[in-house]
């Protein structure tokens, strides 16, 4: 686990993020005092999660959960970024940073629609 600027990344997967390209964006969207937890989980502990939280029993590629104003944790499954990454036209580790942007802008407050929509865009052209 790294932890840096109240941030930590669990990595459960073989796959290696790129920790301070997360942070710059952590602190850019949500600021330095908001505490996150960003995990990388298996496609198993995805379907559970999803299975248990959302009642939809598939994996997932992003699950946000806001704990409170100012803490809040997303877990992303590299496994099914990567494949949803081709229907995105996206290379694969460029969707996992798009899927932290979309966890952030969850945690900021947004739902999905044309104001969130314009946000990502912006998001990811300054940080893909």
């Amino acid at each position: 686990m790294k932890k840096s600027d109240n941030f930590s990344i669990t990595n459960k997967t073989k796959s290696k993020p790129k920790s301070l390209l997360f942070v710059r964006i952590k602190n850019d969207v949500l600021g330095k005092d908001f505490e996150l937890s960003l995990v990388f989980i298996g496609s198993t502990k995805s379907r559970a999660f999803n299975k248990e939280y959302r009642k939809k029993d598939k994996p997932t590629n992003i699950l946000t959960f806001p704990l409170s104003k100012t803490e809040g944790e997303i877990f992303i499954t590299p496994e099914v970024a990567k494949r949803d990454a081709k229907k995105f036209d996206m290379k694969e580790n460029d969707f996992i940073v798009y899927l932290f942007i979309h966890g952030l802008l969850h945690l900021n407050g947004l739902k999905h629609g044309d104001k969130m929509d314009k946000e990502e865009e912006k998001l990811k052209k300054k940080y893909i």
